[in-house]
């Protein structure tokens, strides 16, 4: 998968409700989308110098980090992915893990992973054992999402973001989680070689500049 474009805004709640309606007119509602939205749950790592969480503080022009994903509490279909961040343009690289594979990397049982035959997973396993990367924190969220598909152009709301506060047992529906600061709403727009005007007029708000909000570096408050 090549680089893509990526903006980041923080907005408020009216902002919010404004860009419902004009996205809600141009573009097209996600399909894996449910009543319009989707919660997101990520389990981040980082090695014990936090070297994920300084790069992103300090801006370094390029950067990686690991996590595993799932939606809608649905742990039938989990992700491994890798995002890589180069001169402001971000790629995602991705692999599927069974229950039992996301559970054994949370528990440190990685051994297996460098017979799996997948990059990605012989990557992160060799980064365990070379840096010692580890998990981190789980990131909740709650994502609205639009497709625009000149540009291959992706719009999302995100919101409720929450931390899991030292819990790293992501697939334990009982894990606590607390808010990641105050009602923080971001707008993020990924695309590739062009923005439609449609889509940048769509998105314009008076007084919102580009941000480098990390949802990762705000749920780790707690530690």
């Amino acid at each position: 998968m090549d680089y893509r474009h990526e903006w980041k805004h923080e907005i408020s709640a009216s902002d919010r409700i404004a860009l419902r309606q004009r996205l809600g007119a141009v573009a097209e509602p996600d399909p894996h989308a449910v009543d319009g939205k989707y919660f997101i749950r990520s389990l981040y790592f980082d090695d014990l110098q936090d070297t994920a969480l300084r790069e992103k503080i300090d801006g370094v022009n390029r950067r990686e980090k690991f996590r595993i994903r799932y939606y809608n509490r649905d742990t039938s279909l989990i992700h491994l992915e890798k995002k890589s961040r180069w001169n402001g343009l971000g790629r995602k690289e991705s692999v599927t893990l069974t229950r039992e594979e996301a559970q054994a990397i949370a528990e440190g049982r990685t051994e297996w992973m460098m017979a799996s035959g997948e990059p990605l997973l012989q990557e992160l396993y060799s980064k365990i054992k070379t840096k010692g990367l580890r998990p981190k924190t789980i990131v909740d969220y709650v994502r609205e999402p639009y497709i625009f598909r000149p540009g291959n152009v992706r719009v999302t709301l995100d919101y409720d973001i929450r931390t899991g506060l030292f819990c790293t047992d992501f697939l334990n529906p009982g894990c606590v989680t607390l808010p990641a600061g105050d009602d923080t709403i971001i707008l993020e727009v990924k695309w590739d070689s062009f923005l439609p005007s449609v889509i940048r007029d769509a998105i314009q708000l008076k007084g919102r500049h580009t941000t480098a909000f990390s949802k990762y570096a705000a749920c780790r408050i707690y530690g």
